[in-house]
């Protein structure tokens, strides 16, 4: 226990331990952890998926069951005095906690009365918080009709409405746009500064985690580091690289970097590939083709990134876990996936527009979702389209797919009219929906059965397909587990091996990678930018500007409408200037969307 003179920190946990049972099997999701976290700071939680991240919020939270170990909320034992730590606690699960078919004030006014806070400070405490948020002007809307952003700070001020000691945050801004998540970290910080909230927040974001004042990076169950961010990202400096050769394509660049004896991460960074080494790598090595330029090598400093994938890739091979997937033959490898014949046929073709939007609206009753929007998509790309929650962005997903007719304009996939010809395009496209989309009572191999059949996949060919998908996605261990219990990871990979039974030319990818860690995310680019040089087109939404680094070509919508288009250097280049002279992607896309006049809440 802590002296007199020295108050108790928010959080004390002394060999906190904690085992799930399923399907017969013990899973330790928590071992021998301990660690405190300062009063009036921010604490980040990273790590894999797995790792343990959710575990240990709701252990704080209360609303699991301490099984071994120690934990104490400002000095008060959990085991001992749950209510005395519940009082103490706010807490924000990963989907809000909204009442869906309730307005903004009626959600407030529940967690009000549910929180036993007194009418008369009800109302001083929802109007503070609703100018806090933004959310006045929208009090009367139903919460199922706001956007992801204006969920996020609703589910927030829910949160907020009795003021807790202790603030936890699980994953908080998965789904929502760079500007909304801007926002939440304008709101913390002015919760922290004035209200000496203490915040503990788990995050897929490695830039918020930068913004912490200590992070806790776990590691299946297992704390396996704890310091300031300045601390973890010092161990990479000296080490991290900007490379660029001309004549050679980004993905031909970084997948024959990859190879290379030493790099321990490259990932493209727009017109560069970034790369992260052992200490003392020379990169000089990397082979190049006769006709391309030379090699060019720019240190940089090193990002808080750079430093998570270095120790948890040297972890991993030290425990002789699987390696993240890394390119095999690159095309190759591809092919095999996406089928030879439609990879020559698209290689033979050349740079055909294989999507074609002119003028493309929607309409649902009065309002407008999507107004007006054009562009096409060339063959073997990678087309990115980015804006914030609520710019129409999966509504013109779902029309590219035959899942949602046009109101009006021209729409051609796969040289097929949609308004004719739907259901021919849908057998030339695979889909990869937002949220988990597959059967959750049935197993993985059940999952790719059903899609094979569904696909008309039959004899040789079905079953070939099958044990494609299992052995490129490394399925097999997973094989007879229920999908809705899958780790998030092991659900994207099943997901996408899914939308590629049946081998189509163009793939669309719905905010694919929400929620799951750095290093799933670059086992799934490993493989999407293996399928594009193999031929296959793909058309992805993301909120993660890093991803968006990958594609060729990018339009970001605003209010159904196309803001801007080109390709991320060009993007960014837009936000250019003496203050900010090597502006990000995300700088760009927060600046082109703050120009745009905010409608009106009606």
């Amino acid at each position: 226990m802590s002296s007199e003179s020295e108050p108790p920190p928010a959080l004390r946990l002394e060999n906190v331990s904690h085992t799930f049972t399923a399907g017969g099997r013990a899973l330790r999701a928590l071992e021998d952890i301990s660690t405190r976290s300062a009063r009036g700071a921010v604490t980040g939680v990273i790590g894999p998926d797995g790792a343990g991240k959710t575990t240990l919020l709701r252990l704080v939270a209360g609303l699991l069951r301490l099984q071994r170990g120690r934990l104490e909320v400002f000095g008060v034992d959990v085991a001992r005095d749950p209510d005395g730590v519940r009082r103490r606690i706010g807490y924000m699960p990963q989907r809000f906690g909204l009442y869906e078919d309730l307005t903004v004030r009626e959600n407030l006014d529940l967690y009000g009365k549910l929180q036993n806070v007194a009418p008369a400070e009800r109302d001083a405490r929802d109007r503070e918080l609703l100018h806090m948020t933004g959310l006045g002007p929208f009090m009367n809307r139903l919460a199922g009709r706001l956007s992801g952003g204006m969920k996020q700070k609703l589910g927030l001020a829910c949160t907020l409405v009795r003021v807790p000691m202790l603030l936890l945050l699980d994953e908080p801004t998965v789904g929502v746009d760079p500007v909304s998540r801007r926002e939440l970290w304008e709101i913390l910080a002015h919760l922290v500064h004035a209200e000496r909230l203490t915040v503990i927040l788990s995050t897929a974001y490695l830039d918020e985690a930068e913004r912490c004042q200590r992070v806790l990076l776990l590691h299946q169950g297992r704390l396996v580091g704890a310091a300031d961010p300045a601390s973890f990202t010092a161990a990479a400096y000296g080490r991290s690289f900007h490379v660029s050769v001309s004549g050679l394509g980004k993905r031909q660049l970084q997948e024959r970097i990859a190879r290379v004896p030493g790099v321990i991460d490259a990932t493209i960074q727009g017109a560069f590939v970034r790369v992260v080494t052992e200490s003392g790598v020379q990169l000089t090595s990397v082979a190049l083709p006769p006709k391309s330029g030379p090699l060019h090598i720019l240190s940089v400093p090193p990002r808080f990134e750079d430093s998570f994938v270095t120790l948890l890739k040297s972890i991993r091979a030290s425990s002789g876990s699987r390696p993240p997937v890394q390119p095999r033959g690159g095309a190759e490898r591809a092919m095999r996936s996406a089928g030879a014949t439609t990879a020559r046929a698209t290689r033979a073709s050349g740079q055909d527009a294989v999507i074609i939007a002119e003028e493309l609206t929607r309409r649902f009753g009065n309002f407008v979702a999507v107004d007006g929007v054009s562009f096409t998509v060339r063959r073997g790309e990678i087309f990115g389209l980015l804006g914030a929650n609520g710019a129409g962005k999966s509504t013109t997903f779902r029309m590219l797919c035959g899942l949602l007719p046009a109101s009006a304009g021209t729409l051609r996939v796969a040289g097929f009219d949609l308004r004719r010809a739907a259901a021919s395009a849908r057998g030339r496209i695979g889909y990869m929906a937002q949220k988990f989309s597959l059967y959750g009572d049935l197993s993985v191999l059940e999952n790719l059965r059903f899609f094979a059949s569904a696909y008309r996949l039959e004899g040789p060919r079905r079953r070939a397909r099958i044990s494609w998908a299992i052995e490129e996605f490394e399925l097999a261990p997973r094989a007879q587990d229920v999908s809705r219990e899958l780790p998030l990871g092991f659900k994207q990979r099943l997901g996408l091996a899914c939308a590629l039974m049946h081998e189509p030319d163009i793939l669309f990818l719905d905010e694919p990678t929400s929620g799951i860690d750095p290093l799933a995310r670059r086992e799934f680019w490993w493989r999407i930018n293996a399928l594009a040089e193999s031929g296959v087109t793909v058309l992805v939404t993301t909120h993660f500007m890093e991803e968006a680094e990958y594609c060729d070509r990018l339009a970001i919508l605003a209010q159904g409408r196309v803001l801007a288009r080109g390709d991320p250097e060009s993007i960014k280049d837009r936000a250019r200037s003496a203050a900010r002279p090597e502006p990000t992607l995300e700088d760009a896309f927060i600046a082109l969307l703050q120009a745009v006049p905010q409608p009106s809440a009606a």
